[in-house]
């Protein structure tokens, strides 16, 4: 059983049936470590609508093109406030409800998709980052066109995992967009035909999950296809914008609506103590930062690759490969080039420390893991940071 069904089975999903049981009303919001956030919508103990996400505009685009292919989006005069509360893209279905433009069973589709893609978020996410939670009842959806079961849906959503994960997808958003990094190196291997269409979709403006709606396919087989290419280097999946919809301001002026974005630094920590991870976790999150843990040394560089942190603590000592070897390796890669990296270690030792300084580290952090040495560190390498030393974090040491 992977990490994140760990989570789901023994935190989430209880919530999840909690909601349920007590037929509430209200939002069910959840946070991760990294910074983002889910919120699910609940009307009599049932999932409505859900929102969140990295890229909520794409999301509702390819939607709308599976589900409503009659509507083109980009034709809409929608105003700023239609886009300014968090279940705007509901509204907005709301409307062309009433308006008679598309049917129930449509929005039915557009929200059990929704849910499903955000779920699966939730199951990705949940492998490297803490996951919290809380209600609130600020605000209800009155009248829901919609009414989803959680429970199927979480099924549906572990099911989901599963597979992408035994597809040895584990480590790779649907949310990436793959770019042609070696067009030459492909022409080789491929066909003329082949070769074609791989230049005109791998663009890098694309989504895996959009490139999958263009060209009418389940995101999982798609991607498995490019697996092997991805593998070689061929094919770089990369973090792309999210595509937000043009909207009017009060004086008719149109502007392009963006969505809510946390910019707080993200910091990682590479250690196979999950003591260690735990602990730095509550010192970094408390201060208004994002916190990642990766606490298998052979995943850590496809997680570091992928989720590209401010600052990396890194352990000097653990199975398989070394804080010496990770070091070594980022340094050759160019966005990591320039990343602090901090060397966790139980030892002082002189010789440990002219090694890591060799190998490229940025600093060195001796064991037990104590706030203020931590605090200072982030304080000295990520100075845009507006931390401080929480007072009411107890003074706890974890040594491994």
């Amino acid at each position: 059983m992977t990490h994140s069904e760990l989570i789901f089975s023994n935190n989430l999903v209880n919530e999840f049936k909690t909601c349920t049981q007590l037929q509430y009303n209200g939002k069910l919001n959840i946070k991760s470590s990294k910074g983002s956030q889910w919120t699910f919508y609940y009307r009599l103990g049932r999932i409505v609508w859900a929102t969140g996400g990295t890229h909520p505009f794409r999301r509702w685009r390819r939607q709308m093109a599976q589900n409503c292919p009659q509507i083109d989006v980009d034709k809409l005069q929608l105003r700023l406030q239609d886009v300014a509360i968090d279940y705007w893209d509901y509204r907005i279905l709301e409307i062309f409800h009433k308006k008679q433009k598309i049917q129930r069973e449509q929005i039915q589709s557009i929200a059990e998709n929704t849910i499903a893609e955000l779920l699966f978020d939730l199951a990705m996410q949940g492998n490297f980052a803490s996951i919290s939670c809380n209600r609130s009842q600020e605000v209800i959806l009155e009248a829901p066109i919609s009414f989803t079961s959680a429970e199927m849906s979480v099924k549906h959503m572990q099911d989901s995992w599963k597979i992408w994960s035994e597809a040895g997808l584990a480590n790779f958003s649907p949310d990436l967009a793959p770019v042609l990094r070696r067009p030459e190196q492909l022409q080789q291997i491929v066909s003329p035909s082949v070769y074609k269409n791989f230049v005109n979709l791998i663009n890098g403006k694309l989504t895996l999950r959009d490139l999958a709606v263009k060209m009418k396919q389940s995101v999982l087989p798609l991607t498995r296809s490019l697996l092997p290419y991805i593998l070689k280097g061929i094919i770089e999946l990369v973090e792309i914008p999210d595509m937000p919809l043009v909207v009017m301001e009060g004086n008719n002026k149109p502007i392009t609506a963006q969505p809510k974005k946390s910019i707080a630094p993200l910091v990682a920590c590479v250690d196979d103590s999950p003591q260690v991870c735990k602990m730095l976790e509550d010192i970094i999150t408390s201060n208004g930062l994002r916190f990642i843990k990766i606490q298998d040394a052979v995943q850590a560089l496809p997680t570091l690759i992928q989720d590209k942190p401010d600052l990396i603590f890194l352990d000097l000592i653990m199975p398989v490969a070394s804080g010496y070897e990770i070091c070594t390796q980022l340094r050759r890669i160019s966005a990591f080039a320039n990343t602090p990296v901090i060397i966790l270690t139980g030892s002082d030792g002189l010789l440990d420390r002219v090694r890591a300084k060799v190998v490229g580290s940025t600093d060195f952090i001796t064991k037990p893991v104590v706030p203020d040495k931590v605090i200072s560190i982030v304080r000295k390498y990520l100075p845009t940071a507006s931390i401080s030393i929480d007072k009411s974090q107890p003074n706890l040491e974890v040594c491994k």
